[in-house]
């Protein structure tokens, strides 16, 4: 017999619903609900409307004081849970008195010289040299990268369109004109899977927020599959699809992380590195603070000034007068 009043979703079922309803990406469903799960560990398996601000507080504190986490981290572990309250238990929190916040190091980026960033390229090919090459050359993170589709190439003006970046903001960033003829080739090599793809019935591309409602077949057409696609077919972990998806980001972490080794380069560096090379060096070749900011998509200004503290120029690449004494 069905019941009358059916069990209400679990708590975290109801997190994953929330949350995709707001469009937040899988790596942010997966970041919140494993916090979740943490704090509500953390409290003998309480639930947490009958918790309050002070176990939220005690819980961030063990974070900062007994795991020793980054700024970042025990932030992401805020973000999460403030959610939770706000949009789960409909529930605000207040202050959070005694927290103890992770100490937030001044870092400065690190970044490869231009015979470096050479390098780090000739230790690369196919794939994983254009997708780095565009990350130098255009400055783009690496998951704007991965996520790059064929309609977001504009080869007749030189641009890339950047869709839904960080902060769900778009952007438009050059396109360096010695990549467009072997970005042309990756095209090719990807229609030829597309066409495999499409003849076998197998054709489905994933489509962000509700375009898939909207257009329901835009799934199949060209223009929105992905420029780099993974080599094998895979489960869509929020609705069960078999579908082609990008390539996964690791793969491309692990070949410019080896590729750093091989070259010899003796740097903390990652992917990254890549764009902060693309910033550091346009300042230094004399391009305008906010046009770099643009290209980057940095929402404070602030953020894009971190680069010129790089060189060690100011803002407007100040040379020492001793430099300019004669002999």
């Amino acid at each position: 017999m069905t019941s009358l009043h059916p069990q209400p979703p679990r708590l975290l079922d109801q997190v994953r619903a929330a949350i995709r309803v707001r469009h937040y990406s899988i790596r942010t469903e997966e970041a919140y609900v494993q916090w979740i799960k943490r704090y509500i560990y953390f409290h003998g398996k309480q639930h947490p409307r009958d918790l309050h601000e002070s176990h939220v507080t005690a819980f961030l504190t063990h974070l900062a004081t007994e795991r020793n986490v980054a700024a970042s981290t025990q932030n992401q572990a805020l973000c999460a849970i403030v959610f939770l309250y706000r949009h789960v238990l409909k529930r605000e929190l207040g202050s959070f008195e005694g927290l103890i916040f992770a100490k937030r190091p001044k870092k400065m980026p690190e970044v490869f010289t231009r015979k470096e960033v050479q390098s780090v390229l000739a230790q690369l090919n196919g794939m994983p040299w254009l997708m780095a090459s565009l990350m130098y050359g255009a400055g783009l993170r690496l998951m704007e990268c991965v996520r790059l589709r064929v309609g977001d190439t504009d080869f007749g003006n030189h641009r890339l369109m950047i869709r839904d970046g960080k902060g769900a903001k778009d952007r438009v960033t050059m396109l360096p004109e010695k990549l467009i003829a072997p970005l042309k080739d990756n095209c090719r090599q990807t229609k030829e899977l597309y066409l495999e793809d499409l003849k076998a019935g197998r054709c489905n591309v994933y489509l962000p927020h509700a375009l898939a409602r909207k257009y329901p077949n835009a799934c199949k057409a060209w223009e929105w599959q992905y420029l780099f696609p993974s080599a094998k077919l895979s489960i869509d972990p929020r609705t069960g699809i078999e579908r082609r998806h990008h390539v996964h980001r690791y793969s491309i972490q692990r070949s410019i992380r080896n590729a750093v080794k091989n070259a010899g380069i003796h740097k903390h560096a990652s992917s990254h590195t890549l764009r902060h090379s693309f910033a550091t060096q346009l300042i230094e070749d004399g391009y305008d603070i906010r046009t770099v900011q643009e290209l980057l998509g940095h929402k404070d200004i602030r953020t894009t000034q971190i680069y010129t503290h790089v060189l060690n120029k100011g803002g407007v690449g100040v040379s020492s007068p001793f430099d300019k004494l004669g002999p």
